[in-house]
């Protein structure tokens, strides 16, 4: 007990969302497969929660990110190249 009330309560109440939430989305995938009678709800479920994972989590303000592309850059380019598209632009990647 002496866990729980040095985490919080919050803490457990967001680890206990994301296990249910997960669980919930398990349930729905194993009736995918194994039941003939799976529905839409189950698709939803399912889809839904594989969306969810491929959001990007790791998200930071574009003007701290790296490699980062300024503002208005795409504007000089084309007026520049008289629309002719980015010929001569360095890559911003690796």
């Amino acid at each position: 007990m002496a866990g729980i009330a040095r985490w919080g309560s919050r803490h457990w109440g967001v680890r206990g969302a994301a296990l249910g939430l997960g669980a919930l989305w398990w349930w729905a995938v194993l009736r995918l497969v194994a039941a003939p009678e799976a529905g839409v709800l189950e698709a939803a479920v399912a889809a839904g929660g594989w969306g969810l994972s491929v959001l990007p989590v790791h998200c930071v303000p574009k003007r701290r990110a790296r490699g980062v592309v300024g503002a208005g850059r795409w504007r000089r380019v084309l007026r520049a190249g008289g629309g002719s598209g980015a010929a001569g632009v360095k890559s911003g990647g690796a």
